[in-house]
């Protein structure tokens, strides 16, 4: 049984057995950040919702940290603050080092795509990412997704901000994760195509993820206009909400 503790955006917390692994902490307090679009969408100051009130009781469990990219919606300075504060270990991508060394971080490991780590006594393989469509990614930069295997406990696959690629096709099907999580939020600047997974994609990738569904990266960002209804309406018209999860900030998931 694996437990997913929705924070909010992507930011979540995977309990497994005694270990809490924090995945993509942006914890600053609601508007702290400029808005990321201005003509597009209208322009709010980020993230646009506060944190739910259960996070501090979440956050003092955690034992690990997975961070896919650098983005300040991924890792914020009050992120920071809280990994060096609590000297949480961290995992990121190699490409990621250097910055989070400087910044105080205790990186315990670090992956590069198709490579596979020991991890809390099972497995942990880096999957390649890319965050967006056309030209977008020549300034969004490098992301990794993550593939976990732990003993005792369901796979899951950790995709990222990424477009649907074949990496991520490959590892739906043949890695076959019992859990799959979902940027979902249909995110864009004010140039520029998506920057993650547009509905077409999004429906593509719930139809071939094997098991559960959890979408995140919803109603946290002014540049992310798909809201939880929206995303449920898309669901309901392909017949696929029944594999989806789609938590409410704060809540708490638990996945056979």
């Amino acid at each position: 049984m694996l437990k997913i503790h929705h924070i909010r955006n992507a930011t979540f917390v995977i309990e497994a057995g005694t270990n809490f692994i924090l995945i993509d902490p942006m914890l600053g307090e609601k508007g702290f950040m400029p808005a990321f679009s201005f003509f597009r969408f209208k322009a709010k100051r980020n993230p646009t919702v506060d944190l739910p009130t259960n996070y501090e009781a979440i956050l003092d469990k955690v034992t690990h940290c997975i961070i896919t990219h650098l983005h300040p919606d991924h890792i914020d300075s009050a992120g920071r603050e809280f990994l060096v504060k609590n000297n949480i270990p961290v995992i990121c991508s190699v490409k990621d080092v250097a910055k989070l060394k400087k910044d105080g971080l205790n990186i315990s490991s670090s992956l590069e795509y198709w490579q596979k780590d020991k991890f809390l006594g099972g497995t942990i393989l880096g999957v390649p990412a890319k965050h967006g469509y056309g030209f977008i990614t020549s300034i969004t930069g490098n992301v990794i997704g993550c593939h976990l295997e732990l003993p005792n406990e369901p796979s899951i696959y950790i995709s990222a901000d990424t477009i649907y690629t074949d990496a991520v096709d490959k590892i739906l099907l043949e890695k076959k994760p019992d859990i799959t999580v979902l940027a979902a939020g249909n995110a864009q600047f004010d140039f520029g195509r998506q920057l993650i997974m547009n509905p077409k994609d999004i429906v593509k990738f719930v139809k071939n993820s094997p098991g559960k569904v959890y979408a995140n990266h919803i109603e946290s960002l002014n540049h992310c206009p798909m809201t939880r209804h929206q995303l449920k309406s898309l669901l309901e018209e392909h017949n696929l909400l029944d594999k989806v999860y789609i938590p409410e900030d704060g809540e708490l998931m638990i996945i056979e």
